[in-house]
């Protein structure tokens, strides 16, 4: 069956481009080339820091505040927190924050977050078992990550929170426990076809399995960045998550 341009637009909406570059410049001419062609466009450390809070109004103006995904995941206690929150980040898509600051800070900082759209990170998708041993969790989180994930999950949804990142390999544990209106987005995305030189990321999964288990939104950097062709990386990944879609 072949798939419509109305799925592959719905598709589209549902693809997040890391902006994972150092500089200004580089970003913005990514988002230029991309911006027909994912949904969201992510803004992590690397460039916060170097391209400083201008890098915002910069973004909007090439692509509209309402495609902006600030992954900062600002950990600090909720006083501090809720200063950027609240006067900085109105208006853009998401934003995270680390599910390790427990119930109470997250609740605290969601009441006063006012619309922002709040993602807990519930474990980053480059921990592994051995990390969860070494940093003293408790044993029964060692085989399998999803339970951690799904604690965290659950506590966030708890606190109120629009929903949370996640691996695409706990994506369909998180939707069965927190139900269809909780936002799931998937970081750690590997096309099968994409080759990832010193990939640091360890709980994979291609676009099409995390649609199949529940994504809301798939983050995918490097397999498009690092293309020939950026703008035919993309469309490619669309079309992956547009088959799992139609399936």
């Amino acid at each position: 069956m072949k798939v419509t341009e109305t799925v592959l637009q719905e598709a589209r909406k549902k693809l997040i481009f890391a902006l994972d570059v150092a500089d200004a410049a580089t970003a913005l001419a990514l988002v230029r080339k991309l911006r027909d062609e994912v949904g969201l466009f992510k803004v992590g450390l690397e460039l916060y820091l170097a391209a400083g809070p201008m890098i915002q109004q910069k973004l909007a103006n090439e692509a509209g505040l309402a495609k902006i995904f600030f992954d900062l995941k600002l950990y600090d206690i909720p006083a501090t927190v809720l200063g950027p929150i609240t006067t900085i980040f109105q208006g853009v898509a998401l934003l995270t924050i680390p599910s390790d600051l427990g119930p109470t800070g997250l609740q605290k900082i969601v009441d006063a977050a006012g619309s922002a759209t709040i993602l807990a990170v519930t474990v980053l998708t480059s921990t592994t078992a051995q990390d969860l041993r070494t940093l003293g969790y408790d044993p029964r989180y060692w085989p399998d990550l999803t339970a951690l994930v799904l604690l965290r999950a659950q506590m966030a949804q708890a606190a109120g929170c629009a929903g949370v990142v996640c691996s695409g390999r706990e994506a369909a544990a998180v939707r069965q426990a927190c139900g269809p209106e909780f936002l799931i987005v998937c970081p750690g995305i590997r096309p099968a076809w994409a080759k990832v030189p010193g990939d640091d990321q360890q709980r994979v999964v291609t676009p099409g399995e995390a649609i199949k288990n529940g994504a809301d939104y798939l983050v995918v950097g490097r397999p498009i960045r690092q293309a020939p062709d950026q703008a035919a990386a993309a469309r490619r990944v669309v079309a992956e998550i547009a088959a799992a879609m139609r399936e």
